[in-house]
């Protein structure tokens, strides 16, 4: 079906997190990079998202376009500010309601249902008081995954009838479930719970599970990842579902900021290199084991960049790490989440004080002098939806030992050392004793410093921007208007001004 702008799409992005104003995860990293990536494609992209307390006004320059907004919440309304920002050249929205969002922390919240709904009902309430209706609304993860339930049913007047809805899942486990009191606060009581007969859905109110249905099109952060989400082992009790709206399923990979992560730039990091030249990197190292204590060795410094939580795959860096140890490597961990693996990682720090370094928390400066300086960085994930840390170190030539599995599958090629192919090693059953395997293949590859040069420059090559992928949104998007229109009675062509759509998973 023919866009006649589709050069020029109006986008509205609805997430709960966008880098650097209100950061948890890899979901506000994504969102900031694709839609700055979009904008320089040409296309009007803006942002939505709360203003938690974090987001300090001044620091940001946050200026108020919208007072008094009357949003809707249950019986009641309630009076929400939209202020502005700019992130670059990209314009960013924030909701601000004192009494929902003006507290400590994001998330987990006992009234999240309230915060969540209000939420999604400003982005719809702002949108004449803006006059900006876009022709697509996406949507990441199940914060704001009402939107397209309520343009479905609630906001279809004038402005509203004609926005397609793209839903993005990072982290199908994080589905926002609440009771039928959310319908309520959402004023979609009229028509009930959804009743697909599918057991654990049929009694709740599951915002993901409503934002896949409803939405246009939906897609995941990996092609592999949409596949394993149609399966019992992956799907989270949402496989059946998923199994059935397959056909508007996507994968597209994550990209990475390359104005953020450039070895060549970067301030971060002591000394600048490339793949061209990449000696800098050795000098990282030298300067990571100064700064955090290790003493130096020939042996390999393996990095671990991540959220402490039992999907990451650390249970099985715990089991192998007597072994790990007498292999003589060295390991630097930053990353902060489950107390148990916290405490864990400073017992080892302070048992093997001039092997392991750790620091619980998260600097990002700190972070990236990790990428420059390490040798390797290691992600044995039960499940990886995307992944970016081992995109990042591709960039800084750091080389991945992952599992593989979604993002980290479709990213990582297994080195093989007679054709000499690859950027990484790959190890497949969630087994402690593969991923020693893998990490031993790594550390006996790393002994032969030619072969070892050359997997460095070869992974710095490697193209991890979000060019390709900001074109594949693109796709979506069109795609998205294309399926909205049709389910709505609209027929024209799909010949001029529209992209090919992109191949459902399995097709």
């Amino acid at each position: 079906m023919e866009v006649e702008h589709a050069n020029h799409l109006k986008v509205l992005v609805a997430t709960a997190e966008l880098a650097p104003f209100a950061k948890l995860g890899g979901v506000s990293d994504v969102a900031a990079a694709l839609s700055k990536e979009l904008l320089r494609l040409g296309h009007d992209v803006r942002v939505v998202l709360p203003r938690y307390r974090q987001v300090d006004i001044g620091r940001y320059g946050l200026r108020p376009i919208v007072t008094d907004l009357a949003v809707p919440l249950g019986a009641d309304k309630m009076s929400a500010t939209i202020f502005e920002a700019r992130l670059g050249e990209m314009v960013v929205y924030f909701v601000d309601c004192p009494a929902l969002y003006d507290r400590d922390g994001m998330f987990g919240f006992g009234d999240d249902d309230a915060r969540s709904v209000y939420y999604c009902r400003a982005a719809m309430e702002m949108m004449p008081a803006l006059d900006f209706f876009p022709d697509v609304v996406h949507v990441h993860d199940w914060y704001g995954a009402l939107i397209p339930n309520l343009l479905d049913r609630v906001y279809d007047g004038e402005g509203y009838a004609d926005i397609a809805t793209t839903l993005t899942i990072h982290n199908l486990s994080a589905q926002g479930v609440f009771g039928f009191g959310a319908l309520m606060l959402a004023g979609l009581q009229e028509w009930g719970l959804i009743r697909l007969g599918i057991p654990g859905l049929d009694n709740v109110v599951n915002a993901l599970g409503r934002g896949i249905h409803f939405a246009d099109v939906v897609n995941t952060v990996s092609e592999r990842y949409a596949t394993e989400i149609q399966t019992p082992e992956y799907g989270e009790g949402l496989d059946e579902l998923l199994r059935r709206n397959t056909q508007k399923l996507h994968g597209i990979l994550n990209g990475i900021d390359y104005e953020i992560f450039d070895p060549q730039r970067d301030p971060n990091i002591p000394i600048h290199y490339s793949a061209e030249a990449p000696q800098g990197k050795a000098l990282c190292r030298s300067a990571l084991r100064t700064e955090l204590g290790l003493e130096d060795s020939n042996k390999p410094l393996c990095a671990i960049v991540s959220r402490f939580y039992d999907v990451k795959g650390f249970d099985l860096i715990e089991q192998a790490m007597p072994e790990l140890v007498q292999l003589g490597l060295q390991i630097v961990v930053i990353g902060t989440g489950d107390r148990r693996y916290e405490d864990m990682f400073r017992r080892w720090a302070s048992e093997l004080p001039r092997q392991v370094a750790v620091a619980i928390g998260f600097d990002a400066a700190l972070a990236q002098r990790i990428y420059a300086g390490a040798d390797m960085l290691w992600m044995p994930s039960r499940f990886e939806p995307g992944g970016l840390a081992q995109l990042i170190a591709l960039r800084y030539g750091t080389i991945p030992v992952v599992r593989a599995t979604g993002g980290l599958a479709d990213t990582i090629r297994d080195y093989d050392p007679v054709a000499q192919k690859g950027n990484g090693f790959r190890f497949g059953p969630y087994d402690p004793w593969q991923f020693f395997a893998a990490v031993v293949r790594a550390a006996e590859t790393f002994r032969h410093p030619t072969v070892w040069q050359w997997l460095i420059q070869h992974d710095m090559q490697e193209d991890v921007s979000w060019s390709r992928s900001a074109y594949k949104y693109v796709q979506l998007y069109l795609a998205a208007i294309a399926a909205h229109r049709e389910r709505h009675g609209l027929v024209g062509s799909t010949e001029a001004g529209s992209a090919p759509s992109p191949t459902p998973v399995g097709q």
